[in-house]
């Protein structure tokens, strides 16, 4: 029976597939190190943690379902996968095309990469697609690297296009979903052959753990991905994979309500005569709104705005009570920052500008309070 997202979710331990002799209505934490291999029989057999374990391994099941994919490792950390990634497709002197807005952390791992590697990192504006096929042929390029929508520029990304470009050239292609998630958006399903997050965002949506999955649709890489997150010591802990798997059965709910005050939060500051810009996938007026409504059926929480001044923007961040100052975004309560002083602090002025961002943008991940109070606590210092 094919069952909907929804279903899949509520399910987990029964979707994970993994035996559990109880029952039990959620995977329980094997939490130890090893195995006694003498207690076991069946097929499966495990023997340290760090190589398999029941609880991840359940886990691991839903992603893979969920996202259309023929394996998933869950990570440590949310870069935890994008290095994941990188150790498991490069080596030495390979070439790869990232979309030049791109998050901070990512842009980070690959000056360490660089340096590490010798690996040759190109950028380029994904919405310029002429631009991207250029690269695609004038240089041997081993994988593309992006994120739709952006962050923090929430620029939407054609995956089909992109997909079908990587397709002729014969590089990998991976998406980074952290923003839209498996619930809204389905790059493998579009021709990526790896999806990622960072779990710490919407997937666990409370705040409380930090943690990754990178998702393959690819059946030749999934036995190098395993080996790769084994001998590189890649592989997420029971408890923090219990936590992430806490926030999967709400994931539709949560999307839910964040896009709708997302939408409102987005049309009031586009009305606001202090703010000058406002991009959210889900406006209108946002470039790639039509592109976005054919490949995502959610539009998340995250908007980015631009205000009249620096000032402002630092006094909304400062003075702003429910909003508080935190990096990352996606969890039940409302954040605000300047990315060019936390979520993007590794970018030099000269390459946020290039990506649209300067010292007067803010970041918004609009949370599940109520959209009213949200709006009144920004009105509160815009209105001023």
């Amino acid at each position: 029976m094919n069952r909907s997202v929804e279903t899949i979710l509520a399910h987990l331990a029964e979707e994970g597939g993994v035996f559990d002799p109880f029952g039990a209505t959620h995977m329980p934490i094997y939490q130890t190190a090893t195995f006694d291999l003498k207690k076991q029989s069946g097929e499966k057999i495990y023997d340290y943690t760090r190589s398999d374990n029941p609880t991840r391994e359940s886990l691991e099941n839903v992603f893979t379902t969920v996202c259309g994919g023929v394996g998933t490792v869950c990570t440590h950390t949310g870069l935890g996968a994008v290095a994941l990634l990188f150790e498991t497709v490069l080596k030495a002197g390979d070439h790869i095309l990232v979309e030049n807005d791109t998050y901070g952390g990512t842009f980070r791992m690959l000056k360490v990469y660089r340096e590490r590697m010798n690996i040759t990192v190109h950028f380029a504006d994904f919405c310029d697609l002429i631009s991207v096929e250029s690269l695609l042929k004038k240089h041997s390029i081993r994988l593309i690297l992006i994120e739709s929508p952006t962050n923090p520029g929430l620029k939407i990304i054609d995956l089909k296009a992109v997909a079908e470009l990587a397709r002729e050239s014969n590089t990998i292609f991976a998406v980074d979903n952290s923003l839209a998630t498996f619930y809204s958006q389905k790059p493998i399903e579009l021709g990526a052959h790896f999806e990622l997050f960072s779990t710490t965002k919407y997937i666990s949506g409370h705040g409380s753990v930090i943690g990754g999955a990178l998702v393959t649709g690819d059946e030749s890489l999934l036995a190098k991905l395993r080996y790769t997150a084994n001998a590189e010591a890649r592989s997420q802990n029971p408890l923090d994979v219990h936590a992430v798997s806490l926030g999967l059965p709400t994931l539709p709910l949560r999307m839910k309500a964040h896009q709708e005050s997302a939408l409102k939060i987005a049309e009031w500051l586009e009305n606001h005569p202090r703010v000058t810009r406002v991009v959210y996938p889900g406006l209108q007026s946002h470039p790639q709104h039509a592109l976005a409504k054919t490949q995502m059926k959610n539009f998340a929480g995250v908007i980015t705005a631009d205000l009249e001044s620096v000032e402002l923007a630092e006094r909304l961040v400062a003075q702003c009570h429910l909003f508080g100052e935190k990096c990352s975004f996606g969890t039940a309560d409302s954040r605000i920052e300047i990315p060019g002083k936390i979520s993007h602090a590794s970018f030099s002025a000269e390459e946020l500008a290039a990506i649209g961002i300067s010292s007067s943008t803010v970041r918004l991940s609009i949370g599940l309070e109520h959209v009213d109070d949200l709006i009144a606590d920004l009105a509160e210092v815009l209105n001023g």
